[in-house]
């Protein structure tokens, strides 16, 4: 477990270059906001959150794979995951910020990944 990355994950890395080469600036981990998300545009108050699908529990085929080893543990765990997420978002919201999630999975298709982040970013 030690070498599951909470930041600088691949998926966070593919969408960071992705936001820069799009030609925007944005600032990383902002600790003071609910969520931490991983991308903040201050100037567009718009967060994005890359998400893992397994510990975030997405819906693809990763997200759906439960541990057959200690789900007593895990069970509980992953529900904690979603629960934070959602939490964290109706909080951003709350406080007038719009919101991205981008899943592991959306990052493989790169031009589909830089049209949805060119959309959510240009749009106000």
């Amino acid at each position: 477990m030690a070498s599951i990355r909470k930041v600088d994950t691949k998926p966070e890395l593919v969408v960071r270059r992705r936001a820069h080469a799009l030609g925007f600036r944005f600032r990383l981990h902002r600790r003071d906001l609910p969520g931490t998300p991983d991308l903040v545009f201050p100037g567009r108050k718009k967060a994005i959150f890359v998400h893992g699908c397994f510990w975030h529990q997405h819906g693809c085929g990763r997200g759906q794979k439960l541990p057959s080893v200690r789900a007593e543990y895990w069970g509980p765990k992953l529900r904690r995951n979603v629960e934070r997420d959602a939490a964290a978002e109706a909080a951003l919201l709350l406080l007038g910020w719009q919101l991205l999630v981008v899943w592991e999975c959306e990052c493989q298709d790169s031009t589909g990944l830089s049209e949805r982040l060119r959309r959510f970013l240009v749009n106000t």
